[in-house]
């Protein structure tokens, strides 16, 4: 078993490196070192609105899931029902491409102390730890049985990074300062507490996601004041959202019926939604919108608004022999015309792509720019 993954985790950094996401020979060894395998012994597959849990067994099984552990793959490792009884991941297995290339911009260097947002199954926490040793490497998670299980299995690889199971967003004073924080969960603003946690010049990357779970990766560097600054990067990652609760996992939102409503047009694409634009449309929208789709055999067929107030719109995704596509909507607003405003905007600025828009955040104040920080073009993130 030995010889057949350190093959396949050999193969993988190769596939990596040649991909352009590896970079250093440091990162590259540690992809060669770590058994990935050991760290997801288990994973669920989709099947609908539902997830099975695989256990490898057999000798199919097992070569079927060696194949996507040494794979580009995220793979979903725990699931659990939400207040309607859908089945929601909490936690997975971030593709390696991805975890890869944040922990190239990272920019670690031996001495570095790293707190991680996010243990998962422990295998960010492994890499770092076989980069800078585990007296270096802080990991939290908020499920008490994912850190259990990831400090047993870490323990066995020889790796005994410090873990905590508490809610991610008040860092872990005790051990702070720390040269680098990394995130593999999505938060709408930077917390205070590791702003403060940072040491001066240390770098924080995270997933900034808004209300319409719309965002990317940020690096931001701390100054000598508890003031964060730098810009989202040029390529997309995302994440699963922070949690404060572990019970918590989702919301409950208004019902409302969708076959009533008012009708007009619109010469906005709903599809243009789904990429880079929607980050700036979510601070158009009010506070509590949310953004879903309706989907036909896989297809997307409309998108949808709905606000907690009861304000609601769906956008046909197919437009008329005109080009103008058919909006329904009901209720206090018309959430649609914010959307129509933020186009015309993101227009005007030249549809900008991700790489122009940056960051300034302290522990009371955050803020989004344009091109630079001075820029007219910003909008408040809130904290």
């Amino acid at each position: 078993m030995t010889v057949e993954w350190q093959a396949r985790a050999e193969a993988l950094a190769g596939k990596l490196a040649a991909d352009g996401d590896l970079r250093t020979a440091q990162w590259r060894a540690a992809v060669c070192a770590v058994p990935r395998h050991d760290l997801v012994p288990r994973y669920y597959e989709q099947e609908g609105a539902t997830y099975k849990l695989v256990t490898p067994d057999d000798g199919v099984s097992r070569q079927a899931w060696l194949d996507l552990v040494y794979s580009d793959t995220t793979l979903i490792t725990a699931v659990v029902a939400d207040p309607s009884g859908r089945q929601v991941p909490v936690s997975s297995s971030t593709k390696p491409d991805l975890m890869v290339r944040m922990l190239e911009v990272l920019d670690v260097h031996d001495g570095h102390r790293v707190l991680e947002i996010g243990t998962g199954t422990g295998y960010n926490a492994a890499m770092l730890s076989h980069r800078l040793g585990s007296d270096r490497v802080f990991s939290i998670d908020l499920r008490p049985e994912l850190v259990a299980a990831a400090r047993d299995r870490l323990a066995t690889m020889g790796y005994r990074p410090v873990l905590r199971a508490m809610d991610g967003s008040g860092g872990l004073p005790e051990h702070a300062p720390f040269d680098r924080i990394i995130a593999t969960c999505s938060v709408a603003a930077i917390p205070g507490p590791w702003i403060e946690q940072t040491a001066p010049g240390g770098l924080i990357l995270v997933d900034v996601e808004g209300q319409l779970s719309a965002g990317n990766l940020v690096l931001l560097r701390r100054g000598d004041e508890p003031v964060a600054e730098g810009r989202f990067l040029h390529w997309y990652g995302r994440f699963m959202a922070l949690r404060h609760d572990a019970d918590s996992v989702g919301q409950s939102w208004p019902a409302v019926d969708r076959s009533q409503g008012k009708e007009r047009a619109t010469t906005v694409d709903p599809a243009e939604l789904d990429g880079g634009f929607r980050f700036l449309a979510q601070f158009r929208l009010p506070s509590g919108t949310r953004h879903t789709l309706t989907v036909d055999d896989g297809t997307p067929t409309a998108t949808c608004l709905t606000h907690r107030d009861g304000a609601w719109c769906t956008i046909d995704r197919k437009a008329d022999d005109s080009g103008r596509y058919r909006v329904r909507y009901a209720g206090p607003r018309d959430l649609w015309t914010d959307v129509e405003h933020a186009h015309d905007q993101w227009r005007t600025m030249g549809a900008p792509a991700w790489h122009r828009f940056g960051l300034t955040a302290t522990p009371t104040t955050q803020r989004v720019w344009l091109d630079n920080p001075d820029n007219p073009h910003t909008w408040n993130l809130g904290t």
